[in-house]
């Protein structure tokens, strides 16, 4: 198959390109590969430039650097390799991918090798925010000419075959509605296609037992459903691929159909990709990764608030010295043990793809301690290894609790240098390419072709390769039940590895959140929270593991807070943004008024300092309410009934002053006039404040999560007695089937009725730190309705199901909650405990400082430890149990933090 590259003058075969890679190659010393020896280092890469240069892909190579490189140079955040192509120590060399492949023994014939003519298929990560500018880049540089992106045609699938064919027969839409409802659920969001339904010998048979029996037994079913089989998998419509740009050599109108796409003028292919790439042009996926931009964010804020320069990656060619030639920044180890003893204790909510309830349970299991592991449990977390147990004996055999025990016995020798560093468990792809080249006499091409042999599972290849694989094995001596016993082992497992190559390259960016989340909190926690934006579900979770792990999330502040989360000191203060009705022209008015004119003093000052643009209504009134304008002394029922007054007095002077007019009094002040609020604003804020409940509804509203308090504070006992989980730990645990109690607040009723008339509700549960909706159908509708009153605390038992990529809860049982008691102030207290010899006038002072800073309504105990007795105080004054353990401990120490006991 030719190959057609992109750009005319830039694209060309030979090995004139060849040495230009070679030279481009800058991080190919010994030096950049760690301890390996000049010699390998050199072997490795002319291997490579051996395939690479005679198959023409030298050019690719560049035109991809050349993309990396202006990425880099223009600080959009880039991903440190994924696929096989991390396995290429060329696309190390020219900084396409950040590991070393030779220090973490990865195959280059993985990724390229002479015995399979295909396209280098190199995968880019980049910030999601910028994606769109990379591709902006590669169609102005290479022109728009010979670049284009992809088109995708979209398939009708059995659910909507059955709706649309029944709506097209003049059937009503229930009917439609039924029929689906009772076909098998999706799998890893693929339906079962609605001829296999109806094939004994398809693997989803079993499950469409009520579709068949309504389709033999009412007509009407059975002439929808064998219209849809006529309609399933024709073309619905077109789209363009998420990820994809084609390139080519000469004009891309030469070589295949285009069409502009209206809203942007943008070149879209008239085929989709496969079909691209089979006329010889080169696919390249520019691929969003949201997690670039919470590391990148998180690095700005360890800046900001910590004066500590981190870098991911060495930002200079590698040759040593000091990182890009600032001997100031810190670049990210792998060998932090901070951040393994935080992967050992499953800490990982919010670490890329380790923050799954069943990965974490693996974590705790396999207790990591390099980074090897992480790239292991990428790997294990995986249909294919999981139904072998794989995942688990590994995780035993690594903390000594299961023996190693390889496949066969006669083959534990011979398996050791590929199986060993697993604990003879197959685990990446890589491994079997390896078996295949050192017992059965394979070449890395002819082993990476097995492997996709055995993935593609297609018998006749298979028994070709069986009989190959058998020869090879038994010419090197090894015994018939020794190979078989190798081949069932490898067969089943090849069909779902990952290769090390890709799980290496993500686990790298695993590792980096890891180590920000454990080394700079505050500072991770608020590029993730403010990742995750309107998402409020996520963004409670969040703000639960914050608090979990001692940072303390602070309500919005005037004075304070900028558009997005932020990290101060050890705190994470919400962004402006986050605000309900509070738009990116009042915040950047807001901003800009404090830069100008300095802190504001009072809600007065407020008025007076900041521009037209932050005097909306709306938006003044949702910052009172979620507690922006707190710490100028005001009580937020105070500002609330003068603020309208206020605006309205104020903005005909601004309005005025915008034109000029306020020139006619200038100068009759003086120097004090500048400063002094505007004529009009020396109102009265009542100190009244709401009732607690109302103040933090009200924060709720504008926040979407409760921050400064909670409800439920100082219930917490009665809840837990009353549930199976928290919501919070049910949302992050991944369950999306199977029966649970939870416990919580109801802050949202929803009364609805049915077709036939049956009233049924949607209600809002939250707890302490998550919310989940609870659907209760008319049947337990009339049993619960007496019990569904907003503000009400309860127990819910019910089954939990994924509708849509969203958990809800089908209520089967309700119970009211009395926690009268708590709210009385009878709730258990905190108990913290100090030795006699630190009670001293200054450490009381710090005491009741670090309670007063943390408000709440749970009481405080302090036993006092002398050398023959200890004594108890009930310390008179109440705090919030979950936000003050973390200055507790962090100023007198872990064991001065008893808790709730």
């Amino acid at each position: 198959m030719s190959m057609r590259c992109p750009g005319s003058r830039m694209f060309r075969r030979g090995t004139r390109r060849s040495r230009g890679c070679g030279r481009r190659s800058a991080r190919g010393s010994p030096s950049a590969t760690g301890t390996r020896s000049p010699r390998t280092s050199l072997e490795r890469f002319e291997t490579e430039m051996a395939v690479i240069g005679p198959m023409g892909f030298s050019s690719y190579f560049l035109v991809v650097a050349d993309i990396c490189r202006y990425a880099r140079d223009n600080g959009i955040p880039l991903g440190p390799g994924r696929g096989s192509a991390t396995g290429s120590l060329v696309a190390y060399a020219t900084r396409i991918t950040e590991l070393c492949p030779l220090e973490h023994g990865l195959l280059f014939e993985r990724f390229l090798n002479p015995e399979r003519i295909n396209p280098p298929d190199v995968d880019l990560d980049f910030d999601d925010r910028q994606r769109d500018r990379m591709v902006r880049y590669v169609i102005d540089k290479y022109g728009d000419e010979y670049t284009a992106l992809v088109n995708t045609f979209g398939k009708i699938k059995a659910k909507n075959a059955i709706k649309d064919s029944a709506r097209i027969l003049g059937y009503p839409y229930a009917h439609g509605e039924r029929i689906t409802k009772a076909l098998p659920p999706d799998q890893n969001g693929k339906s079962a296609p609605l001829d296999a339904l109806f094939d004994a010998s398809h693997a989803r048979y079993p499950e469409a037992g009520e579709i068949r029996q309504m389709y033999g037994s009412e007509p009407d079913v059975a002439r929808v459903i064998d219209t849809a089989r006529g309609v399933e998998g024709l073309t619905r419509g077109t789209g363009v691929h998420a990820a994809a740009v084609i390139l080519s050599k000469t004009r891309l109108t030469d070589r295949i159909p285009l069409h502009l796409r209206a809203s942007d003028g943008a070149r879209i292919t008239g085929f989709d990709y496969p079909s691209c790439e089979a006329m010889g042009l080169v696919k390249m996926d520019f691929l969003g990764l949201r997690n670039l931009g919470v590391i990148d964010q998180a690095i700005e804020n360890v800046r900001e608030n910590r004066g500590v320069r981190l870098a991911t990656v060495d930002p200079g060619d590698g040759a040593g010295g000091d990182p890009g030639g600032d001997p100031g920044t810190v670049v990210i180890p792998l060998d932090d043990a901070r951040t393994y003893r935080l992967l050992a204790e499953a800490n990982t909510l919010g670490v890329f793809q380790l923050d799954g309830g069943g990965m974490r349970a693996l974590l705790k299991l396999m207790a990591p301690t390099r980074f090897e592991d992480i790239a292991a449990a990428n790997a294990l977390y995986r249909p294919g290894p999981m139904a072998a147990n794989a995942h688990t004996n590994y995780a035993l055999r690594q903390n000594g609790k299961q023996a190693a025990t390889p496949i066969h016995p006669e083959l534990r020798e011979a398996l050791e240098p590929i199986l060993g560093p697993t604990h003879h468990l197959l685990v990446y792809q890589e491994q079997i390419m390896a078996v295949a080249r050192q017992l059965a006499g394979y070449t890395l091409g002819g082993a990476d072709m097995l492997r996709r042999a055995m993935g593609k599972k297609k018998p006749e290849v298979l028994a070709a390769e069986w009989e190959k694989f058998h020869g090879g094995m038994t010419a090197n001596g090894y015994s018939d039940e020794a190979v078989r016993a190798l081949w069932d082992v490898m067969l089943p497992f090849s069909g779902y590895a990952f290769n090390k190559s890709h799980t290496a390259g993500y686990g790298l960016v695993s590792y980096w959140t890891a180590y920000l989340k454990a080394n700079y909190p505050a500072e991770y926690m608020a590029a993730l929270l403010t990742s995750v934006g309107d998402d409020k579900d996520k963004a409670a979770l969040y703000l639960a593991d914050a608090r979990a792990n001692g940072v303390r999330v602070l309500p919005p502040d005037i004075n304070e807070s900028v558009a997005e989360f932020t990290a101060v000191g050890d705190d994470v203060r919400f962004g402006l943004r986050s605000v309900r009705n509070v738009g990116d022209g009042v915040i950047e008015a807001v901003i800009d008024a404090r830069r100008r004119g300095g802190r504001f003093t009072s809600f007065s000052d407020f008025l007076h300092k900041a521009g037209l643009p932050a005097l909306n209504k709306r938006a003044v009134e949702s910052l009172i309410k979620a507690g922006a304008f707190d710490s100028l002394g005001h009580s937020r029922k105070g500002l609330t009934a003068v603020h309208e007054a206020a605006v309205d007095a104020v903005i005909p002077v601004k309005k005025a002053a915008s034109f000029g007019q306020d020139d006619l009094f200038a100068g009759l002040g003086g120097a004090e006039a500048d400063a002094a609020p505007a004529f009009g604003l020396d109102f009265a804020v009542a100190e009244e404040e709401w009732p607690r409940r109302q103040l933090l509804a009200t924060e709720r509203e504008m926040l979407g999560l409760y921050v400064s308090a909670h409800p439920l504070d100082g219930a917490e006992r009665i809840l837990a007695a009353a549930r199976d989980c928290s919501v919070a730990e049910l949302l992050a645990s991944g369950r999306t089937s199977g029966e649970v109690r939870l416990s919580g607040l109801i802050t949202g009723v929803q009364r609805k009725v049915t077709k036939q008339g049956n009233a049924w509700a949607v209600v809002q549960l939250t707890d302490r730190d998550a919310g989940i909706e609870v659907l209760f159908f008319p049947a337990v509708y009339q049993l619960v309705q007496h019990a569904l009153t907003e503000d009400d605390v309860v127990s819910v038992r019910g089954r939990i199901e994924d509708r849509d990529g969203t958990l809800n809860l089908f209520g089967r049982e309700l119970a009211v909650l009395d926690v009268a008691s708590a709210d009385q102030g009878s709730r258990p207290p905190v108990h913290l405990a100090l030795p006699a010899h630190r009670i001293t006038r200054q450490s009381v002072s710090e005491l009741k400082r670090i309670l007063a800073d943390h408000p709440g309504d749970t009481p405080v105990q302090l036993r006092v430890r002398g050398s023959r007795t200890t004594t108890v105080y009930a310390l008179d004054t109440t705090v919030n149990p979950t936000t003050v353990a973390s200055d507790v401990k962090g100023t007198f120490g872990a064991d001065a933090w008893l808790g709730l006991t």
